[in-house]
């Protein structure tokens, strides 16, 4: 019963609205039109953007966007959705862990400390790849820790290899890098003991490579070496070089989980005390204990990894949302139970950290309403056109911030009187509700601003047989929202081509306005719109 009620309250937080904005350029566009492109094409076995081999990621996601796409037709709701199933795999799964480590109350803790943080709640409502990969990651490296518990550990390494292969299936090697680095790190740390035999690393290899290999050997078969090896090229790459635009400090990541991953993060620090441990006088207090130290290891490996690595992209980071809510959840636990006591610093943070959060969302329609107040002092002209856009906004919104700000607050000081459960369920609960007010009332907004005029564009040459081309910026709306179809003259590929080329028919282009100098005034384009930041032009 517990599990159908945490299964109904999961769909309910993670399902309606999926719809409600428009996917967001590059990630959840990128992956929402290769799935597009599968159906339209029929090409199942490789991944396809504008019709051409897209090598960045494996197939396995894009066909659960694909399978959405078929039940649901091509939509945004579609494109989100095998994100939301995934988001109730994932709240029983911690509850199934969190019961088997502790007991019931650990597993409903930990399900709501995962639920009620903001990034972690937040991607499952998204497009985009991450929360998949890192549920199958988490499920490959729980099932290693199991085999040195369970009496079946043949049968937790045959998991653990399956979940690892579907997780490369998912986005790529990175897995097997994140998972070998986990278990030497593990096995250093535990000076060189570990449960794991060498039969169970021949068993998880073997079904990984069943796994992968329904895929990268079917591929090979069919189309030779050069789509794995283009494959393979672009993750070497992405590890070893610094993104276009997706720079950053050594110590991004950290900032991005601190903020991101409030309120839980914030119980990280409560580790930060005397060396006297709590042990629960349970049977499995030991298995328990164990856990801690793959968790915490599996938190480190990411989290150094991703900080090294040049590409700094949020969701480089969003493994570590599983040990850090487990980690989070013990603590919380233990609280619960009267076993830990948090200190006033550790209520001081999170009264900072939630008030500064409450601030931002109050400060959103503010913008909204005294944009032109503010619009002298941006120096960015893309920026200043986007704020042209006509989006409803009123004073009175501030008061989500604010009612925010305030239960932050009440659940500090419930919990500097020792009202613990109250306290915490508060903090919690009321993340969630701010997080289903954030993502209903002001994502569409801000989006609005974002890439709005763009959008409407593209899906006004839906049905249209025509060239549609962003010049100056990279984007993939519109492939998605034009609904483009494949093109039989392939020197469409040419930029020069649709600028100067005999066209065999109509071309429409798109470019922000602080690019928009050259081809506002290039001799076959005609300016047909601008809105917002955005240029329309159409070749003569």
């Amino acid at each position: 019963m517990k599990y159908l009620l945490i299964a109904l309250v999961a769909a309910l937080l993670f399902i309606p609205f999926l719809g409600a904005v428009h996917l967001f350029d590059w990630d959840e566009i990128n992956f929402a039109e290769a799935a597009r492109e599968m159906i339209v094409s029929h090409n199942y076995s490789q991944v396809q953007i504008d019709f051409r081999p897209f090598w960045e990621k494996p197939p396995l996601f894009i066909w659960m966007q694909a399978g959405s796409m078929l039940l649901f037709g091509v939509n945004d709701f579609a494109a989100r959705l095998p994100n939301a199933i995934i988001g109730i795999a994932t709240l029983l799964s911690l509850y199934a862990i969190g019961k088997k480590l502790a007991d019931e109350k650990m597993g409903i803790w930990w399900a709501l400390v995962y639920a009620g943080s903001w990034l972690p709640h937040f991607y499952f409502k998204s497009g985009i790849i991450d929360p998949t990969f890192n549920y199958f990651i988490f499920l490959a490296i729980y099932f290693a820790y199991r085999i040195a518990y369970s009496e079946k550990s043949y049968r937790m390494a045959m998991l653990s290899g399956f979940f690892l292969g579907l997780a490369v299936l998912t986005k790529g090697p990175v897995a097997i890098l994140v998972s070998m680095l986990t278990l030497l790190v593990y096995w250093l740390w535990n000076k060189f003991r570990i449960g794991i035999k060498l039969a169970h690393l021949g068993l998880i290899a073997l079904f990984a490579s069943i796994t992968t290999l329904l895929w990268f050997g079917y591929e090979i078969i069919a189309h030779g070496w050069w789509f794995v090896n283009e494959f393979v090229a672009y993750q070497v790459r992405l590890l070893t070089t610094e993104d276009a635009g997706h720079g950053g400090p050594f110590f991004y990541h950290w900032v991005v989980l601190l903020i991101g991953c409030f309120p839980a993060s914030i119980f990280l620090f409560s580790y930060i005390r005397g060396r006297k441990k709590t042990i629960y006088g349970q049977p499995a207090a030991t298995e328990q204990k164990d856990f801690k130290v793959w968790m915490w290891v599996l938190f480190w490996v990411v989290l150094i990894l991703f900080s090294i690595v040049k590409t700094k992209i949020v969701h480089y980071s969003s493994l570590c949302y599983f040990p850090l809510s487990y980690l989070a959840a013990y603590q919380v636990y233990k609280l619960s139970n009267g076993k830990l006591r948090l200190r006033g610093w550790n209520i001081a943070l999170l009264c900072v950290i939630g008030v500064v959060l409450g601030i931002a969302i109050a400060a959103l329609p503010l913008v909204g309403v005294y944009k032109d107040k503010l619009i002298p002092y941006i120096g960015d002209k893309f920026a200043v056109a986007n704020l042209q856009a006509q989006v409803s906004w009123s004073v009175a919104e501030t008061g989500y911030g604010i009612a925010y700000i305030i239960l932050v607050i009440v659940s500090a000081v419930l919990l500097s009187r020792q009202k613990i459960t109250n306290g915490l369920l508060c903090l919690f609960l009321s993340t969630i509700l701010i997080i289903q007010v954030t993502v209903v009332h002001f994502v569409p907004k801000v989006e609005r601003y974002s890439q709005g005029a763009a959008i409407d564009f593209f899906i006004s040459l839906q049905g249209k047989d025509v060239y549609v081309k962003a010049l100056g910026y990279h984007s993939y709306a519109q492939h998605y929202y034009s609904r483009e179809q494949p093109h039989s003259n392939k020197n469409y590929y040419d930029t020069d081509w649709l600028l100067n080329g005999a066209i065999d028919k109509p071309a429409y282009f798109i470019c922000r306005i602080t690019d928009s100098e050259e081809f506002v005034h290039h001799p076959n384009l005609e300016v047909i719109g601008e809105k917002n930041g955005f240029v329309f032009l159409k070749r003569k």
